[in-house]
């Protein structure tokens, strides 16, 4: 059975509780693929086998167990837990390594960011409670990061309907130069932001002191 029927047979058999119980599975590490199980969602809100807003509701509850579940058992139990039974859960050391590479690069940002990067999705919430990140910056930008994720992914299966396979392909193999477009978009308007900003002062500070100036010469 491939992964596509494997999918379409869970809804059939649980409907909603697929993403309830499936999705937590994924950022555990077990082998249910959350971003296509999202798509589908989409897919099935489309031709009317699932409720829109009830499926983004359900999908939402799914990834904040999730990403939770694994916060709690990094802080918890830490690192030598993850060693010894790491395998058990599909964890690799290679995906330790790049969550370590992509944290060292982006911060507590990477927390948003990481749903997007299938292996390091699924060992972020351990990472980041192994080295203790405070709970309220991890529900910050994990809860948010869930939220645009969700959306995302099920918007596609919803937007693009029959051809949501081909979109879902396109977006899988291009995700990496669509992230790094946003960051340069991002960083271009913050950029502009701050340059508005400072002439503004600039301009401030300049009226300011002509007006001390003809303050003085009177």
């Amino acid at each position: 059975m491939n992964v596509m029927a494997f999918i379409e047979s869970l809804f059939e058999q649980y409907g909603y509780l697929v993403l309830l119980i499936g999705l937590p599975l994924d950022f555990i590490a077990l082998p249910i693929p959350g971003q296509t199980t999202l798509t589908y969602t989409g897919y099935l809100s489309y031709k009317g086998v699932l409720e829109w807003l009830p499926a983004v509701g359900v999908a939402f509850s799914g990834s904040i167990i999730g990403i939770t579940t694994t916060y709690l058992i990094g802080s918890k139990l830490g690192m030598p837990f993850i060693e010894r039974y790491g395998k058990w859960l599909f964890l690799k050391p290679a995906y330790l390594d790049k969550t370590r590479h992509w944290y060292g690069k982006y911060g507590n940002r990477m927390l948003f960011i990481s749903f997007f990067i299938p292996g390091v999705r699924q060992f972020f919430g351990y990472f980041v409670g192994i080295i203790r990140v405070p709970f309220r910056t991890f529900a910050l930008y994990a809860y948010t990061g869930a939220a645009f994720w969700v959306l995302v992914f099920v918007g596609i299966g919803y937007v693009f309907g029959e051809q949501w396979q081909f979109v879902f392909g396109l977006v899988e193999e291009y995700i990496k130069y669509i992230f790094i477009g946003l960051g340069c978009v991002l960083v271009t308007f913050f950029f502009l932001r701050w340059r508005n900003r400072s002439k503004m002062r600039i301009l401030r500070l300049s009226k300011e002191l002509d007006k001390r100036k003809e303050k003085q010469s009177s």
